[in-house]
C-alpha cells in the first residue's frame, strides 16, 4: 500500500512540473527570442541504511527547444534577430555572464543598453554603455556605431561590438530567469563569425497548439492519479475491515 501510494505521489510531483512549464510556455509565447522549456522525465532512485529498491520518476525543465523562430521586420535601429545559433551575452541577476536570444534592446537614461527584460548587454569589454548619440546603428557583425550628438557634420564611429557568442558544442542549461547558462559553470567565448540580422525581431518558437493538447494530456493524468489515490484508499479501508472480522 505505501508503495502504491508513493509511486501516484511521485507521479503527480512530475505533473505539477509538467504544467509549470507548460504555463511558463504559454505566458511566454509572444515573448521576443523565448525558447520553450522541454520537460524530461528519469528514474531517481531512493537509497538507505535499511534498503535500496525503489526508484520514483524525476521529472523537471531539464533543457529547452533552441529551435528557430520567425523572424519579423521591425525597422527599429535597437532591433536585432540573432542569425544561426547566436546569442546575446548579458549580465545575470548575479553579476555573472548569461545568454539569451531576446533581441528587443533598450537604452537607459544612462545609456546602458539592455535587453526587453532589463539584462544589460555586454559589448566585447564588458557592459555596453553608449555616450549621447543622435543616431546608432547596429551592424550584422554586432559593431555599435554612433553618430555623436550635437555633431550633425561628423561621421559615425564603432564604440564596441555586441558580445556574440555560439552555444554549439556547448551544454548550455536555461535558467528560471528565461537566460541560459554553461551547465556546471564557466562562460562562452565570443564568437568573430556570429551575426545579427538588424531592424529585425525573432518570436518565441511556443507553438500554442502543441501546448495547449500538453496542458490537457497533463490535467488527464493528474485526474488519472486522483482516482489512483482514492483506490489505495479503497483498498485500504477494505484491508482494515477484514482485520476487525470476529474470530471462529
Amino acid at each position: 500500500m505505501d508503495k502504491m501510494i508513493h509511486s501516484s505521489l511521485s507521479a503527480m510531483q512530475g505533473i505539477m512540473a509538467r504544467q509549470t512549464a507548460i504555463a511558463n510556455n504559454m505566458a511566454n509565447a509572444s515573448t521576443t527570442g523565448f525558447r520553450a522549456e522541454v520537460i524530461n522525465a528519469k528514474a531517481r532512485h531512493l537509497s538507505s541504511a535499511a534498503f535500496d529498491s525503489r526508484a520514483i520518476a524525476y521529472e523537471r525543465v531539464l533543457t529547452a527547444d533552441l529551435t528557430a523562430a520567425s523572424v519579423t521586420k521591425t525597422g527599429r535601429a535597437l532591433d536585432v534577430a540573432l542569425n544561426g545559433d547566436a546569442m546575446l551575452t548579458v549580465q545575470g541577476s548575479d553579476g555573472e555572464p548569461a545568454y539569451t536570444r531576446r533581441g528587443d534592446l533598450q537604452l537607459s537614461e544612462t545609456g546602458l543598453l539592455t535587453t526587453g527584460a532589463g539584462d544589460p548587454v555586454w559589448g566585447e569589454a564588458g557592459p555596453l554603455i553608449i555616450p549621447p548619440a543622435d543616431r546608432i546603428n547596429i551592424a550584422q557583425d554586432g559593431g555599435v556605431w554612433i553618430l555623436p550628438q550635437n555633431d550633425p557634420d561628423g561621421e559615425m564611429q564603432q564604440i564596441d561590438r555586441l558580445a556574440l557568442v555560439s552555444f554549439t558544442g556547448s551544454d548550455i542549461v536555461k535558467g528560471h530567469d528565461n537566460l541560459f547558462r554553461v551547465r556546471g559553470g564557466g562562460i562562452l567565448p565570443n564568437d568573430p563569425d556570429a551575426g545579427i540580422t538588424e531592424g529585425s525581431l525573432e518570436g518565441s518558437n511556443v507553438n500554442m497548439t502543441t501546448a495547449l493538447v500538453d496542458m490537457i494530456e497533463a490535467s488527464r493524468a493528474w485526474e488519472i492519479q486522483v482516482k489512483f489515490l482514492s483506490t489505495a484508499k479503497d483498498i485500504d479501508s477494505s484491508g482494515a475491515s477484514l482485520m476487525q472480522l470476529p474470530n471462529g
